[in-house]
């Protein structure tokens, strides 16, 4: 264990060489004391659990605060610490996040009433509101549960899963942090859809063992085109997660045929500035015709609403197979595989200050990244029945969402299944309510219509507020339901 610790240390010094080492190793001797002896249901050492989440944090360059508390986190709901000796030892802030933390921890979807677990729903949301990194925290020890989930009974292993799914890789989607949440749904998958797992497995592996290979000499290609134009350039490759590729295939468009699904395998091109990202496109589409389906998506000049940066362009490969190539820098790569945590880690960068001080004072990322939290919070105040919090935090705040333009070129973050009402009300509620046709790539659709991906929406204006009843059949996010039922009450 003492080997992994030194290793652990050795990582964190990388990215932060100004980190309190001090606490951390305090809070690993605290840790190794107070959890003498214990075992987790696989036989591991609690240790070995406590170290696992300790090393997935300092892998998103989280702070000393977080990773002490990685090792901190069950000390008293497991190994009896009072909260006294917790906060003498430690102080304020790593005793907050310790508490916050088992708070989220015994949120449970199932064996509680539904009363019971909004209720914990809403504490959740209080203290991620307060300080992130309890999110962070508990996102990294949901993720190691995952990894040896087998050990445990068949209908805890279910439930732990479903919760992942319907909770938990949500959450890390909002939070920006990609490859976590590919990671939970991947693993939480095959305890929730068993059977449709196994059949996806037996259906789709041969043909991703094919695009493999392509991949592979598309790569091939690729790093020999840009050395040809003295690009430096890192070069990977990855199959769609798996998870993803099942929600996918589900769609009535694609309706399970994978030669339906051209993001299969992917391209990432990693360059060091931004005009090294549109020299790389060049040598990209000096190789390979761009798809006029799909076309180019230009995340940088564009980002998306919640600061994702990056070129996406898919293309006719080697093999005439369409694949997807991204492109974007280093910093780029880092904020869209690490969320908010690397907006910390880049402005401490930015002024060479890479003190524990500032962050301790509380884990907020920039304001405009947490308009969403802001939005939880506010619905507590307003929302007292249970079912519809819920439903909010379900269909609007947690969902799958799609990213539509304005004709101006503005982009907006909805859930799955919005429609032109709901991107209405989300420019401005005066606009929502006098909303009279919408436009979706230049064509007539109904208010009704699903919006999709990509979508650019023009909304058509009348003189007078024309909100209905009716339109609370098909809205879906909670700005569009509240505005509408405010404006038919005045008309009553």
């Amino acid at each position: 264990m003492r080997t992994r610790l030194n290793r652990l240390i050795k990582n964190i010094k990388k990215y932060n060489p100004q980190a309190n080492f001090d606490l951390i190793k305090k809070a690993f001797e605290f840790a190794d004391i107070a959890h003498f002896g214990q075992k987790r249901l696989s036989g591991d050492p609690v240790m070995e659990h406590l170290i696992s989440v300790a090393e997935i944090l300092a892998n998103l360059k989280m702070d000393s605060v977080s990773i002490a508390v990685a090792f901190l986190h069950d000390v008293i709901e497991d190994a009896g610490v009072r909260e006294e000796e917790l906060k003498r030892e430690f102080g304020e802030d790593v005793t907050f996040l310790v508490k916050g933390v088992t708070k989220v921890g015994n949120l449970k979807l199932r064996g509680e009433t539904e009363e019971e677990f909004v209720e914990n729903l809403r504490k959740m949301i209080l203290v991620m509101a307060k300080d992130l990194r309890v999110v962070f925290i508990k996102l990294a020890d949901r993720l190691h549960n995952l990894q040896t989930l087998q050990f445990l009974p068949e209908e805890k292993q279910i439930r732990i899963s479903r919760e992942t799914l319907e909770i938990y890789a949500p959450l890390a989607d909002r939070l920006q942090i990609g490859k976590l949440k590919g990671e939970l749904e991947d693993l939480a998958f095959p305890y929730v859809y068993p059977k449709e797992y196994d059949e996806l497995i037996f259906n789709c592996s041969p043909y991703l063992q094919k695009l493999n290979k392509e991949l592979k000499e598309a790569m091939k290609i690729l790093q020999t085109e840009l050395k040809k134009e003295k690009l430096k350039a890192e070069i990977h490759g990855r199959p769609k997660h798996l998870y993803s590729l099942w929600r996918k295939l589900l769609r009535p468009e694609i309706n399970m045929d994978i030669n339906e699904v051209y993001d299969l395998i992917a391209v990432r091109i990693l360059v060091r500035s931004v005009r090294d990202c549109y020299a790389a496109l060049g040598v990209v589409h000096k190789n390979w015709k761009p798809s006029p389906r799909w076309g180019t998506s230009d995340f940088i000049a564009q980002p998306k609403p919640n600061g994702y940066r990056s070129i996406h362009t898919r293309v006719f490969g080697p093999n005439g197979k369409i694949i997807e190539v991204q492109i974007r820098t280093y910093q780029m790569h880092e904020e869209a595989e690490n969320g908010i945590a690397s907006h910390w880690y880049y402005s401490e960068q930015k002024n060479k200050i890479l003190s524990d001080e500032k962050v301790n004072k509380g884990f907020f990322a920039p304001d405009e990244k947490m308009t969403w939290v802001k939005e939880l919070v506010a619905w507590q105040k307003e929302i007292v029945d249970s079912k519809e919090f819920l439903d909010s935090l379900k269909f609007d705040a947690l969902a799958h969402r799609i990213f539509v333009f304005s004709p101006k070129g503005d982009v907006y973050d909805l859930p799955t299944g919005a429609t032109p009402v709901d991107f209405a009300y989300a420019i401005h509620t005066e606009l929502g309510n006098a909303i009279q046709e919408a436009k979706v790539n230049g064509k007539m659709v109904l208010l009704s219509s699903k919006l999709k991906n990509g979508d650019i929406v023009e909304i058509i204006k009348g003189k007078k507020d024309r909100s209905s009843v009716k339109w609370l059949e098909f809205v879906v996010t909670r700005t569009a339901r509240k505005e509408i039922l405010k404006n038919l009450r005045k008309e009553v």
